[in-house]
């Protein structure tokens, strides 16, 4: 089971950051929009298509990476104040009920509608461009994909906490820096802390 967790990880992780490349080439297009229209009076016919291609596509990818980082907002003002086993017996419930026959209805769904855009190869209408979308809307199932299989990681993530009473931690490959500045600070008081209690203190 923990293999499975790994593997999964893994692989939302790899997409994830594959897909965060995204962030650069959205900012070049919309500076080079602004660019045109403003410096050279010459404003571009798909900055628009582009901007909400590129950021739908960051969006949804972004989903099972985010699930599998544990960075999802929760409104944990009850949930927090449970043990891991009680946490873990109400996810994966919740994981049944919720979160995987919704998932399974985006997958079709989206089957059905990338399906119809492929088969036209449907163009943007907003504007003149003709900016391809079918591409675009292929990725609400790769998304659905990707979210069914990080469900299964997180079932696995439940069963073994209601096992052992503890959460399997999450990979972290990247962190906020408020957090790190935090923990910073907290690893200096401790050493200030240690040299008061060793008589070394500089100040």
């Amino acid at each position: 089971m923990v293999n499975v967790i790994r593997f999964i990880d893994r692989l939302t992780g790899w997409f994830g950051r594959a897909f965060a490349w995204l962030i650069l080439l959205m900012a070049f297009g919309m500076g080079y929009e602004v660019l045109a229209r403003y410096i050279f009076n010459a404003p571009t016919a798909w900055a628009f298509d582009m901007s909400y291609i590129l950021y739908g596509t960051l969006f949804m990818v972004g989903g099972a990476y985010t699930l599998a980082r544990n960075g999802h907002v929760r409104g944990d003002f009850l949930y927090r104040l449970w043990k891991p086993r009680t946490q873990a017996i109400v996810d994966l419930v919740l994981y049944f009920i919720f979160y995987f026959p919704g998932i399974t209805a985006l997958v079709i769904a989206g089957a059905k509608y990338a399906e119809r855009s492929w088969r036209y190869l449907e163009v943007s209408v907003n504007s003149p461009a003709g900016v391809p979308v079918f591409q675009f809307k292929t990725m609400l199932v790769v998304a659905g994909v990707l979210l069914f299989l990080q469900g299964i990681a997180q079932v696995c993530r439940c069963i073994i906490c209601i096992r052992s009473g503890e959460w399997m931690p999450h990979e972290e490959d990247v962190e906020e820096l408020e957090d790190k500045l935090l923990k910073q600070a907290a690893a200096g008081e401790l050493d200030k802390a240690d040299k008061i209690a060793h008589g070394r203190d500089d100040t």
